[in-house]
């Protein structure tokens, strides 16, 4: 019996080590260990709380994003390089946009457009008419417009 108890003792000594080593305890009886294990666990729990605001604070400023998407031009030499951006999927803008520049009397010359998870317009064009730069400005306002049109028109 005195072994059996002796085995108990030993290994009830070895676990109070283990957790006096991962709490960082530098208790030596078997009480302080175990309080300030029970301080380290409110510790962990304090920053799983902490952690989890955090990430709640985050999840709800990514949800708040500018619901317009972001439009940059760029006159080139013969024409324009148009940029649109949405961290949205945007059914049917593309169609918006492509006809604010053929009411600008612009021609798309190339296009690259994805519109799975978020919508990404990089069109390069020049004037139909003569074929020489375009006020990016004038080309940046129609977009923005269409933008507006399309936007109205999904709310219906």
């Amino acid at each position: 019996m005195v072994s059996r108890e002796h085995k108990r003792e030993a290994a009830l000594h070895e676990k109070l080590q283990l957790l006096r080593s991962i709490t960082n305890s530098h208790a030596l009886n078997n009480t302080s260990i175990i309080i300030d294990a029970s301080k380290y666990i409110e510790d962990l729990k304090q920053k799983v709380e902490t952690l989890n605001q955090d990430i709640a604070d985050s999840q709800n400023s990514s949800d708040v994003q500018d619901p317009w998407p972001m439009v940059t031009v760029e006159t080139l030499e013969k024409g324009f390089q148009t940029n649109v951006v949405s961290e949205k999927s945007c059914p049917g803008m593309l169609v918006f946009i492509l006809e604010a520049f053929e009411e600008l009397g612009l021609n798309v010359l190339e296009a690259r457009v994805s519109c799975t998870d978020n919508f990404h317009l990089v069109a390069f064009g020049e004037n139909e008419e003569s074929g020489e730069s375009v006020d990016a400005q004038v080309v940046q306002q129609a977009v923005y417009e269409a933008i507006k049109n399309w936007s109205e028109s999904d709310q219906d």
